[in-house]
């Protein structure tokens, strides 16, 4: 489903805001914003704002649209970004925003955000990038946040723990699920659903590793 910017009506102050972000493209920003609105949506009203110039999770939802049921909007005018709070109707706003720290749309969607993931690879150098843009871009706005270990490679497991450990010791919380790397979520976007749909080898995997993470997350919100 698909509405209009029509939807930045009145006020509601039941809705929490989830704001995907992460200043580097590739490490599965828009696959977590994609998955987690779709799980969410099972059971809750749900609002999947597109605010990536590059149009990634409209492109994917509007290929298929079975399974989807949470609406979507394309929206990346900061000026209409601070206004996300006076959206009604929706009990979930999840915000896929801009791979660029220095974008005004991606600062407004921070800034009116109840809560930040910030999806990265393990690797060492994500890692490190990643790092720096929680010091500098989340710490100082005091929003609660999780790093999620994405595109984790289920032969190397002491790669992604030590990851873990890393952000502990610095003070960053991280998620204790990890999204483990399939081609289902390929074939998912390929075909236009999120991998609660999707069908075919390891897709229970894939979808079992987003669930977990969706219910550490609501852990932290309630």
């Amino acid at each position: 489903m698909t509405k209009e910017n029509s939807v930045l009506a009145s006020s509601s102050s039941k809705t929490t805001i989830i704001g995907i972000i992460n200043g580097k493209g590739g490490v599965g920003k828009t696959t977590t914003a994609v998955n987690v609105a779709a799980i969410l949506a099972e059971k809750q009203e749900v609002l999947l704002v597109d605010a990536d110039p590059q149009g990634s999770a409209s492109w994917w939802t509007q290929r298929g649209k079975k399974g989807i049921d949470f609406d979507l909007t394309e929206e990346n005018n900061p000026k209409i970004l601070e206004k996300l709070r006076s959206i009604e109707d929706y009990e979930v706003i999840v915000v896929d925003t801009p791979p660029a720290l220095r974008s005004e749309a991606l600062k407004s969607a921070i800034a009116c955000a109840d809560y930040l993931v910030l999806p990265t690879p393990p690797a060492a150098m994500d890692l490190t990038a990643l790092i720096e843009t929680v010091k500098t871009t989340v710490m100082p706005l005091k929003v609660a946040h999780r790093v999620l270990l994405t595109k984790v490679d289920s032969r190397s497991l002491k790669e992604t723990l030590e990851a873990q450990n890393t952000l502990l010791e610095l003070g960053i919380p991280a998620c204790h699920a990890f999204i483990r790397q399939y081609k289902a979520h390929e074939r998912a976007v390929l075909d236009g659903v999120p991998i609660t749909e999707w069908r075919g080898k390891n897709a229970k995997e894939a979808q079992a590793d987003y669930r977990r993470v969706v219910e550490e997350l609501q852990r932290d919100w309630t």
